[in-house]
């Protein structure tokens, strides 16, 4: 209303003046102003039409005008098309007039508070100023000055707030703001401090104005000045327009000043404040805030997202945070953020102190395959580098501990003169190397390697181990006389000492001397290892050694001494307390204590029917009672044998023995037939002339003689001269079959089946000729052999190819077949090593065919058989635990596969751990399976699938926890780093997803 107050007082109208008049009624002022009433009533569209309709009749210049005016803003305020022109007109045409000025300003006004501003400035600009007083003027430049600051044009709308701000009106303050934000634009930053300055004394700004100066501060780089100013307002409790700014530009300034605890306070008041987000560079200079004050976790997780990209700033980041996780000891996440700074090459300097701190970490968390990597990679990129010296040093320690021996003594080998901490190393290095391949059965690399390990004998205790175990592997590859010369060695070094090693190699001695048949020399050493560790807790081979004891004194015929020996291994439940009743029986049978042997047989076969020596008990057993003339009792053990083990070897010779009795007993028919038995069914045994010689004696007391000639001829046929052709082309073909030339021999032994079909060694060359097309990689032909083999009846032979079929079934995934091979391998086992081929087949067999509990039994009786062949032992426990887990009994699975992890660093032991992260990662503890791939991953990084899978494991873990950052520079590292194609493909996948 006061624009329209001051326009009736410059008109100089009075509606007072005229209300007594009665001239006035009938004069054309009367309706002009009933037209002002109108107006002031806000009836515009009548005061338009009345304004109108006045312009046509006689009126004054003073009159036309009012209505003229009128008519302009009724037009307006009805947002007429016509209204700006209408008021325009009037002003040009009224130039001179008083209400122009009035006129101009309420034009502006209308466009200015609709908020058109261009049509708003454009209008002012029509306003003389000076025609105003110093409010309304102060008012004009204001609103001209803001109307072109919204349309951005600030050069022409500095002038004007320049001059509204310095007449002291109600709108200066306004003006100053507005003139201080155009300078603090323009960079005029003294005017700018100034008025914005000023501006702050009013009330309205005090809280709008310090944001700006923080702002014009801090791009001066006067952080003293910002601080000094903006820090005091967070203190007054006054509200204050973007308090996360000034938080903002002030952690920026105390940042500069390396005041790391106040920047880090008001870095994190930024966020809190949750109406922003920090730049990458923001983010990290909180993270070395904090980083600095040494709140590491903190620092680390604003560090991981300025880690983000590969650039400099990245690189940075990413060194800092692994320093950051270094400190909390989370040396997983330190060496996957080290990596990442060492791999990016912006800041040479970051690039090299990462790699170095990169194979410290692994090195401190156990991963020294990754930290001999490292290591290398510095002394090949920087030969001169500053940590060079400390470098070689922490080489020396992670070639001790790595799993990588030949590269590391490769890398020893370079050192020309080795110091003598690299002597130590490769001491123990060339050790461990020797016993891998010792592990894998490589005789001659073992003894090669302990070679090299003794040519620096640094350790006196790994001297006397590599002494040892020289006679270990020439044992085994039945090098006997350097066996000994080794055990001896050995044992030399140990006498002052309290090594087990000594004890050991007594151990390994007294075998060479035994295996060397030097029964005296063998005796000494099992003496003084059993007298050794009878005492003792851990009595290692105690009970092997007590037995081998007893034989020595057996094979020298002092029967008294070995009978002692064996009932001692007797009353002490010895381990293999079946053999010490089976030794016992013979050597008191050849004391003529017949009675006790047998009652020492009868233990044996009543308590342990599995017994690898119940076919000797029951045979020795029917053998005594022959001697004791017990005819009866000793057909019936010849019976069981003959019954109970139809595949068993002494066979022939129990059916001759039975016959003997029974023709004692005068039980002819028997005899007869026994006899015959052996020459149809055994005729290549050893006792076949024997029994035809019993036939024909016995035949003839039957007065049966004619009976005999058949099966004379027919023992002929079977056993011709050792000059006849048969059976030279017998042994021809059996030579290259035990010469390995198997293709030759295939030839051979077919060509002799054609010519010779009925030929008592048919079962042999029927063996023979399918063990060569197994060897061959026949599997289809030696098939077809073994199949033959089966039809026949029960044999050695026969019970060898059923082994042979039950490995070729499950070797081509048909466990189904497998497992009735397998099972009867298994039962009919003659020795240890057809034990453990069988029982560990039959596991693999019912866990593919999913008969859990099945593949549990045999697992649990392959473990009780350890060490017979290699890694029969890790593979029982790895089977034994995906078994349970499909059972559901996983926390027994967790105890089986700890145990599995930490005693065999084999490929069933990476799977094992596998499984285990897995475990603990099914049931939600992320933290533990994390913990065990980290704790025990290092041994296993050889076999890169399943040490891959680890890491794969890994990465999911770290995405389940938000840890995006360490998720992603573990793929990238199995992308870069791991050999297997499937892993790579699986890490770039799921790459693509955290993408």
């Amino acid at each position: 209303m006061k624009y329209y107050l001051a326009l009736v007082a410059g008109l100089g109208l009075s509606l007072d003046a005229f209300s007594q008049s009665t001239i006035y009624q009938t004069s054309p002022q009367f309706p002009l102003d009933h037209q002002l009433e109108l107006f002031d009533k806000q009836l515009f569209s009548a005061s338009l039409y009345d304004n109108t309709r006045l312009l046509s009749e006689d009126l004054t210049e003073d009159q036309k005008k009012s209505a003229e005016l009128h008519r302009a803003m009724s037009a307006l305020q009805l947002e007429s098309p016509d209204g700006p022109g209408l008021m325009k007109s009037y002003i040009y045409e009224n130039g001179n007039h008083p209400t122009v000025t009035s006129a101009g300003l309420y034009l502006g006004d209308h466009f200015f508070y609709k908020r058109n501003y261009k049509e708003a400035a454009e209008s002012y600009a029509l306003v003389n100023p000076q025609s105003l007083g110093d409010d309304n003027r102060g008012d004009l430049y204001f609103k001209q000055g803001f109307s072109l600051f919204q349309l951005k044009n600030y050069s022409q709308a500095a002038p004007y707030f320049d001059q509204a701000k310095v007449l002291n009106t109600s709108v200066s303050p306004d003006a100053y703001y507005y003139s201080g934000y155009i300078a603090l634009e323009n960079g005029e930053n003294a005017k700018a401090i100034s008025d914005l300055q000023a501006a702050s004394q009013d009330v309205f700004y005090s809280g709008k104005v310090p944001y700006l100066l923080a702002a014009l501060y801090y791009k001066e780089g006067n952080y003293d000045q910002l601080i000094s100013y903006a820090e005091p307002k967070f203190g007054t409790g006054q509200q204050l327009d973007r308090p996360e700014i000034i938080h903002l530009y002030l952690a920026e300034a105390y940042y500069a000043k390396q005041n790391f605890a106040k920047a880090s306070e008001h870095y994190e008041a930024y966020i809190n404040s949750r109406k922003g987000t920090l730049s990458r560079e923001e983010i990290y200079k909180a993270g070395i805030s904090l980083f600095e004050i040494q709140n590491y976790g903190r620092a680390a997780e604003y560090l991981k997202n300025s880690a983000s990209a590969n650039d400099e700033l990245g690189q940075a980041s990413s060194y800092y945070l692994g320093h950051a996780y270094l400190k909390q000891e989370n040396f997983q996440f330190a060496s996957t953020s080290f990596a990442a700074a060492a791999k990016a090459d912006f800041n040479k300097k970051i690039q090299e102190d990462a790699l170095v701190n990169y194979a410290k970490v692994n090195l401190q968390k156990g991963s020294f395959q990754l930290a001999i990597t490292a290591l290398d990679d510095y002394l090949e990129k920087y030969p001169d580098g500053s940590h060079k010296a400390e470098i070689e040093n922490l080489l020396s320690e992670a070639l001790v501990n790595t799993n990588d021996y030949l590269r590391a003594i490769e890398q020893m080998d370079k050192i020309t003169n080795k110091s003598s901490r690299i002597q130590a190393a490769y001491q123990k290095v060339a050790f461990y190397q020797a016993m891998v391949y010792f592990r894998d059965q490589r005789w001659d690399g073992a003894i090669a390697y302990l070679d090299k390990s003794l040519a620096y004998p640094v350790d006196k205790t790994i001297v006397l181990e590599s002494h040892f175990w020289k006679g270990e592997a020439y044992s085994a590859d039945e090098n006997l006389s350097s066996a000994i010369r080794s055990y001896e060695q050995a044992i030399a070094l140990g006498r002052t000492t309290s090594s087990a090693y000594l004890t050991k190699s007594l151990y390994g001695l007294g075998y060479a001397y035994f295996n060397s048949q030097q029964y005296p020399k063998a005796e000494v050493q099992f003496k003084t290892y059993t007298d050794r560790l009878r005492g003792r807790e851990n009595k290692e081979n105690y009970d092997d050694a007590m037995l081998r004891l007893g034989d020595c004194y057996y094979v020298q015929k002092r029967f008294a001494e070995a009978a002692a020996t064996f009932q001692q291994a007797i009353n002490e439940s010895n381990s293999g307390v079946d053999y010490a009743y089976y030794r016992l029986a013979v050597v008191q049978n050849f004391q003529t204590r017949n009675q006790e042997a047998l009652s020492q047989l009868d233990a044996l076969i009543s308590r342990y029917p599995n017994s690898l020596y119940y076919e000797d008990a029951l045979y020795q057993k029917g053998q005594i009672n022959m001697e004791e003339t017990n005819y009866s009792e000793a057909s019936r053990a010849f019976s069981d044998l003959i019954n109970g083990k139809p595949n068993s070897p002494f066979v022939p010779y129990a059916l001759e023995g039975r016959a003997v009795a029974n023709f004692s007993m005068q039980n002819y028919d028997q005899t007869i037939q026994d006899y015959k038995t052996i020459l149809d069914r055994h005729p290549n045994a050893q006792n076949s002339e024997t029994a035809l010689k019993g036939l024909q004696e016995t035949l003839a007391l039957q007065g049966r003689s004619s009976e005999f000639s058949e099966y004379l001829a027919r023992y002929k046929g079977s056993n011709p001269s050792n000059t006849s052709v048969q059976s030279l082309e017998f042994e021809a073909a059996k030579s290259m079959y035990f010469d390995k030339n198997y293709a030759q021999a295939t030839r051979a032994l077919e060509n002799y089946l054609k010519s010779y079909p009925q030929s008592s060694q048919r079962l042999d060359a029927l063996y023979f000729l399918g063990d060569s097309y197994f060897q061959l990689g026949d599997k289809d032909q030696a098939l077809v052999q073994f199949k033959a083999l089966e039809r026949e009846p029960a044999s050695p032979q026969r019970l060898r190819a059923m082994q042979r079929i039950g490995s070729i079934e499950l070797e081509r995934g048909n466990f189904e077949q497998a497992i009735p091979y397998l099972q009867t391998s298994a039962e009919n086992a003659r020795n240890k090593l057809e034990e453990v081929e069988a029982v560990q087949g039959l596991m693999v067999a019912n866990f593919e065919t999913r008969k859990y509990n099945q593949a549990i039994v045999n697992a649990d009786r392959l473990l009780t058989l350890d060490g017979i062949i290699p890694e029969s032992t890790p593979k029982a426990m790895l089977i034994k635990a995906k078994a349970q887990r499909e059972t559901n009994r996983k926390a027994e699975a967790e105890t089986t596969l700890m145990s599995l992890v930490n005693e065999y660093k084999t490929i069933q032991g990476a799977e094992g751990l596998y499984w285990l992260a897995f475990s603990f990662q099914e049931k939600g503890d992320v933290a533990q399976s994390n913990e065990t791939i980290f704790d025990f991953s290092g041994p296993f990084v050889d076999y890169d699938y399943w040490y891959g899978r680890m890491f794969l494991l890994l990465a999911d873990n770290y995405v389940k926890l938000g840890e995006d950052f360490q998720a992603k520079a573990t793929l990238e590292s199995i992308v870069e780093k791991s050999t297997n194609d499937e892993i790579k493909t699986m890490a770039q996948t799921k790459l693509q997803t955290l993408n």
